[in-house]
């Protein structure tokens, strides 16, 4: 084999559950995987904590394994990039864990992204009207960066106070593989409200907001040095960080990505199957996990209300970002499934037959009704609105919850199946709510791009087509955001040049799917009104229980 053929690229990819090593050689073939679970400590009040030294742990043990079913020595890996979950990490000085916990355990030093402890703070910041917010869709998450380092500051003033450097995950891994403090422009502009199309942080919103001690130092604690994704870091990796990985000392590593933008770049410059390359600027990407983004990209600034960004530079350099999201997705469709009185009797014929409980009944619902348009047809009289988790957009509501409508008494495997399609279409139509809203401002969307677990079922793609009216392909590789991760490794090793060369070289688009016959389309429009029905009750009766509370409780 020759020098060039040997040379191959790690993604690390940390999710919510599971962090991930995926190993491709410079055209983007998948040359093996490996993954490790993630300790998550869950309270009550929206509370979801975890470790950044168990996470740490997690990914050296993945690439070990990925390094091991690859059969590949040290020295043929010439770059590795990160990719992970916007949570926010908290170390002291000396880079040790800080806690972030009531419990005062300080491995208990990450907020997770999916945390809502900060929702108090969150509407705060909205209420400042600050011109930054511009750039989130007008209305800032409790699940930025922002929100969180408030709420430590109220409620864990010690910690805020002593803390040496908050990070972004993705940047705390490669802040712990290489030692550089330097942030990626993607983690920070995303999600800690950085300016990139001006360079700056803005001083008078951490002022307006009660941060303004992150200004005195010049943004020590959250980032002076804002750098590309894929840029080369240090020296690559620290001899300790080499032996955890078991690689050499010195292998570059690329500033990192957010998990979805990881997918993001891993899917949106695919070539299509004859190979022609495309534009970003014309592909939808789709990343469904445990959460969901939908982002697009532009050529210009354009703003959608509801929507995060424009984010500049933040995924594809030197194009925008537009970043819709579902807070509640893969983790929303498990819940609902978990909680149906069928749900042992067709896990424990799930596990009889070797197969995950989703897989079960797809293969199921495809023996019942031929073709996956006409599975969506048994929804037809029970509505989800999947708002597990709240409204990340466009309507950026944290407190909306979730709606089933239509329930009978039926506690058999068949009504088990309609209510998981009934969850495909509120996902869908939750999806089909931030493209009309990028619609709406000019946000060109043509084909979509779908990855992510859920991407592989047909039911899935073919109810997401029929609901947006759009193409949905699916990238050739099984782990996009894998590669997406290793392309950042392919640009600090100078495999490739840059972002941009990467994402032509290194993915492929595979098969895709198209909206059906005008009947289906017509039938997801009808359930549309009926779900856009139950997000109007939710509001109404928050409402109603809003001014209970007001008149008897005092507030």
């Amino acid at each position: 084999m020759s020098g060039a053929a040997r040379r191959a690229f790690i993604g690390v990819d940390v999710g919510t559950t599971y962090a991930r090593a995926g190993i491709f050689d410079a055209h983007g073939t998948l040359l093996a995987t490996a993954r490790h679970p993630i300790t998550t400590w869950h309270e009550a009040g929206g509370i979801f904590e975890q470790s950044s030294s168990d996470i740490w742990n997690a990914c050296a043990l993945a690439v070990r394994t990925a390094m091991k079913t690859a059969a590949l020595p040290p020295s043929a890996v010439n770059g590795i990039g990160f990719d992970a979950t916007c949570s926010l990490v908290a170390l002291d000085p000396a880079g040790q864990p800080l806690t972030i916990s009531r419990s005062g355990d300080p491995s208990h030093n990450v907020i997770v992204w999916m945390d809502h402890r900060a929702t108090a703070e969150a509407r705060h910041i909205t209420e400042t009207g600050d011109d930054v917010l511009r750039y989130v869709g007008g209305i800032i998450s409790p699940e930025m960066q922002s929100p969180k380092l408030l709420w430590l500051k109220r409620h864990l003033p010690a910690t805020y106070e002593a803390a040496g450097h908050f990070f972004d995950l993705a940047d705390y891994l490669s802040f712990r593989a290489t030692g550089s403090t330097a942030r990626s422009m993607c983690t920070v502009t995303c999600k800690w409200t950085y300016l990139a199309h001006e360079r700056r942080w803005s001083d008078a919103y951490f002022e307006r907001i009660g941060l303004g001690a992150l200004t005195a130092d010049g943004y020590r604690k959250i980032g002076r040095e804002i750098v590309e994704p894929g840029t080369a870091l240090g020296r690559g990796l620290t001899s300790s960080a080499a032996a955890d990985f078991g690689l050499m000392t010195g292998t570059p590593v690329g500033a990192s990505l957010i998990d979805a933008h990881a997918g993001g770049i891993g899917t949106v410059g695919s070539a299509d199957p004859s190979g022609e390359p495309a534009t970003a600027i014309d592909r939808l990407a789709y990343i469904m996990g445990t959460s969901a983004c939908i982002m697009a990209t532009t050529a210009q600034a354009q703003f959608v209300p509801g929507v995060w960004g424009p984010y500049f530079s933040a995924m594809v350099p030197g194009l925008w970002l537009i970043e819709g999201g579902q807070s509640a997705a893969g983790a929303g469709i498990d819940h609902l499934v978990r909680s149906h009185p069928a749900y042992p009797e067709a896990a424990a014929a799930a596990r009889a037959a070797n197969l995950d409980i989703l897989d079960f009944l797809e293969r199921r619902l495809a023996a019942r009704c031929g073709s996956p348009g006409d599975a969506a047809l048994l929804a037809r009289d029970i509505h989800v609105l999947p708002e597990f988790l709240g409204n990340r957009s466009p309507h950026a509501d944290p407190d909306v919850r979730a709606i089933i409508a239509g329930l009978d008494l039926d506690n058999d495997i068949e009504s088990l199946e309609r209510l998981f399609v009934a969850g495909l279409c509120g996902l869908a139509y939750g999806l089909a709510e931030v493209v009309d809203a990028m619609g709406a401002q000019g946000v060109r969307c043509g084909m979509m791009v779908i990855s992510g677990g859920a991407s592989r079922s047909p039911l899935v793609r073919q109810i997401i087509a029929d609901t947006t009216g759009l193409t949905v392909a699916l990238p050739a590789t099984a782990e996009p955001v894998l590669l997406g991760a290793s392309m950042l490794g392919a640009v600090a090793g100078a495999a490739h040049p840059s972002i941009p060369h990467a994402m032509r070289a290194m993915s492929r688009l595979g098969p895709s799917t198209s909206p059906t016959a005008p009947g289906l389309a017509r039938y997801h429009a009808a359930k549309r009104q009926a779900y856009q029905l139950l997000r109007q009750l939710d509001r109404q009766g928050r409402a109603v229980m809003a001014g209970f509370a007001a008149d008897n409780l005092g507030g």
